[in-house]
């Protein structure tokens, strides 16, 4: 409970540094998001199909599967909050798949009424779709954001994202998410590099050693430190961090990029706190 209070006072205070327009921007683009996740779970409640469907594969899944279902929806969230701090990104948000974020809307909505109304889930299965349409309509009007100021959506946002980020923090050793390891960076994002022309000479190229002659092109990362394209591609292959300074650059990697937007948020919310 402390690391979820923690966690949202340094979301809170990173967004506290954003200029009106850019916090308006946010809340707008999270009302939609959260409004289209609305409209998907009412659909899945109404049917008894696809209601049927969605938590038959929930059933199936393994853990690790559940967990990467959740830090996908986590790691879409991030991308939302962390748009106008990220000082380089070449990756849009994930879109998850009509399926999968059934499967997790269901997952999330099991997971609050679990822990808010036990007895709830007490009943059987087949009791259920009917059970969770009761206690979700009851609280449509706020959730959806009918009649309420959109700041309150963006904290129903926030709230989520936090309670997925400990789950993932917890659970995300069952898919190797372990923290503070190596991840190789996007390849996307290392096609789109800059290449540059050395002036001057006399730089050193700190993964080989050797110098980088003048006139020569090397490449560029966002951070501003050159190495040669060799170099630079066999390093990135492995890891998403700078040689010199640990600047990380976006990964593929679904729990690498949610420590990568984590850490994003934590520098600016702590420096804010401070």
């Amino acid at each position: 409970m402390e690391e979820t209070t923690a966690a949202t006072a340094t979301i809170m205070a990173a967004l506290a540094t954003l200029t009106p327009p850019q916090l308006s921007d946010l809340t707008r683009t999270i009302l939609s998001h959260t409004h289209h996740h609305h409209r998907r779970l009412s659909s899945l409640l109404s049917s008894p199909i696809l209601f049927s469907l969605t938590l038959h594969r929930l059933n199936c899944l393994p853990l690790a599967h559940k967990t990467l279902l959740i830090a996908n929806h986590l790691l879409s969230s991030l991308h939302h909050l962390t748009l106008h701090f990220q000082p380089y990104t070449n990756l849009p948000p994930r879109q998850a798949r009509q399926r999968d974020l059934d499967a997790v809307l269901l997952l999330l909505l099991l997971c609050e009424v679990h822990q808010h109304n036990p007895q709830a889930l007490e009943a059987p299965n087949v009791k259920w779709r009917e059970i969770l349409s009761d206690l979700y309509s009851d609280n449509m009007l706020t959730v959806s954001g009918i009649g309420v100021y959109n700041g309150s959506a963006l904290v129903s946002y926030i709230e989520v994202l936090t309670r997925c980020l400990r789950f993932v923090s917890v659970m995300g050793f069952c898919c190797g998410g372990k923290a503070g390891r190596e991840v190789a960076a996007s390849p996307a994002v290392v096609v789109s590099l800059p290449s540059v022309v050395v002036s001057g000479g006399g730089s050193e190229c700190v993964i080989c050693k050797e110098e980088m002659r003048e006139h020569r092109d090397v490449c560029e990362l966002p951070c501003r430190h050159l190495f040669h394209w060799m170099c630079i591609l066999r390093w990135l292959r492995k890891r998403n961090t700078c040689p010199c300074c640990r600047f990380t650059l976006p990964t593929d990697d679904v729990f690498g990029e949610i420590q990568r937007l984590w850490e994003i948020l934590v520098k600016i919310g702590e420096k804010e706190l401070a």
